[in-house]
């Protein structure tokens, strides 16, 4: 069992910056692949970005590709979402994942690929 619990979100104004952070409790995180989701008021979760066992490999939504950075630091269990130039859209709740399977950056696009979730960091960017 992994608990994960999400850290750094709050209010920015738009072109600002925020770093998110996920640390596990339990089984150590870095036996998992690793995901960033977001979810908006009236809308779906989406997905945001993923990153292999490693740290080598990552894949992102094309809405953030180039503004955002998945990172993780195994040594102290510690996933990252350094998160810039930030518009409006990007207000959400922020929600860290993880994932016992194979590394494939298609499926784990997908939110039900993953076994544990955090219960999320609200990020909000105003005009």
């Amino acid at each position: 069992q992994v608990q994960l619990v999400e850290s750094g979100g709050g209010l920015v104004q738009a072109g600002g910056s925020l770093r998110l952070s996920c640390a596990p409790s339990g089984r150590t995180s870095s036996t998992y692949n690793m995901g960033w989701f977001r979810q908006a008021p009236g809308k779906e979760r989406e997905f945001v970005a993923t990153i292999g066992r490693s740290g080598l490999a990552t894949h992102y939504a094309d809405s953030v590709k180039g503004r955002f950075t998945i990172s993780r630091d195994n040594a102290k269990e510690t996933l990252y979402l350094q998160m810039n130039n930030l518009n409006p859209e990007d207000t959400a709740v922020y929600y860290c994942a993880a994932d016992a399977g194979i590394w494939d950056s298609l499926r784990l696009r997908r939110s039900t690929e993953y076994d544990y979730w955090g219960q999320g960091t609200q990020v909000t960017v105003s005009s």
